[in-house]
């Protein structure tokens, strides 16, 4: 079992900066992916950057390349998201998730991810 536990999020106007953290515990596969995806009310969930714990690779959803950065803590079981240039289209509920599956499927619309947490809001106005 794994437990996540995030903290972050809040209100910005367009163009600021957000950060969201987590820390991951308990039981994890050697070989997975933990980051972040999100959903926004009346669209499916998306995968929005994660990290491969095996590689140590990171990828991001096309939309946030160059103004979010996903990065590991020294401890290994805690994950940042810091998030510039925020837009309204950004907008959404957050969640830490971890997955056994690859990184592609990490951008599946509506995937299933194996764990996640309850989530912070993200909402960022014009």
């Amino acid at each position: 079992q794994v437990q996540l536990q995030e903290s972050g999020g809040g209100s910005v106007e367009a163009g600021g900066s957000l950060r969201l953290s987590c820390t991951v515990s308990g039981r994890t596969a050697r070989d997975y992916c933990m980051g972040w995806f999100r959903q926004a009310p009346g669209k499916e969930r998306e995968g929005v950057a994660g990290i491969h714990t095996a590689v140590g690779a990171k990828f991001y959803h096309d939309s946030v390349k160059g103004r979010f950065t996903i990065s590991r803590g020294n401890a290994k079981n805690t994950l940042t998201l810091q998030m510039n240039n925020l837009e309204p289209e950004d907008t959404a509920m957050y969640y830490c998730a971890a997955d056994s599956g690859s990184v592609s499927s990490w951008f599946w619309s509506g995937y299933p991810y194996n764990y996640k947490d309850q989530g912070t809001q993200v909402t960022v106005t014009k």
